[in-house]
């Protein structure tokens, strides 16, 4: 589905620069994302090596500047390509979605200023954080090669991700672990969360290269 669409930015230069800002804009989320979850697990302080509120308005006006060239390729153009634009214009908000989750990860980051971690959970944790972490890199790569097969495969692969934090919570909620500060099952709650959601959103990319508008974010559509 992607490669059509692709035909489509190519000949158009607002809609290819739109198309190219995106792929910006989700390198500079993945930066975020590994800065933010690394201050907050590996580490005894909550400093960041950049000021996330500076990344976080270029990835808004990352967002502003696609919506406004498809706006003025649709006031120009007429709607012939309006599929398409819809399209593109999903993808960054999904993407200014995951941008948002990483600020609230540095935040909770600020509010548990010392190494967040749980003996009784930290394996299952780490294995979320590794795959949504793989899952990161493969939809960059899956979007910018408009490889459908690589994006069904993340579809499928990474659904767990969703089940292994709601097992968390419950976990936390029924004080499983009984040597956990309340603050840092507080803040851990909110970080399994939190890459529940980025894991979501990063499905909802994926999802726009095999799928038409109408089924983003949905599971892929068998052919007959």
């Amino acid at each position: 589905m992607l490669k059509e669409i692709i035909a489509v930015f190519k000949s158009d230069s607002l809609l290819d620069r739109a198309y190219k800002r995106s792929f910006e804009m989700l390198d500079l989320t993945h930066k975020m994302f590994l800065e933010a979850t690394n201050v907050l697990r590996n580490t005894e302080t909550n400093k960041v090596s950049f000021d996330i509120n500076d990344q976080d308005i270029a990835v808004n006006k990352y967002q502003r500047e696609v919506r406004k060239d498809v706006f003025n390729h649709l006031a120009m153009a007429g709607t012939e390509t309006l599929s398409s634009d819809l399209v593109l214009v999903s993808i960054v908000i999904d993407i200014e979605r995951i941008g948002d989750i990483t600020k609230n990860i540095v935040e909770v980051a600020e509010g548990h200023p010392e190494k967040l971690s749980s003996k009784f959970v930290d394996s299952k944790v780490e294995e979320m954080e590794k795959a949504v972490s793989e899952n990161f890199e493969k939809t960059i790569k899956a979007f910018k090669e408009a490889d459908e097969v690589l994006a069904e495969q993340i579809i499928t692969e990474y659904r767990w991700v969703s089940r292994a934090s709601d097992e968390i919570l419950m976990s936390l909620m029924h004080n499983e672990d009984t040597e956990i500060k309340s603050g840092s099952a507080v803040a851990l709650a909110l970080y399994v969360r939190q890459l529940k959601r980025i894991n979501s959103h990063l499905k909802n990319v994926a999802t726009s290269i095999v799928n038409p508008f109408h089924r983003i974010g949905y599971k892929v559509k068998k052919k007959d």
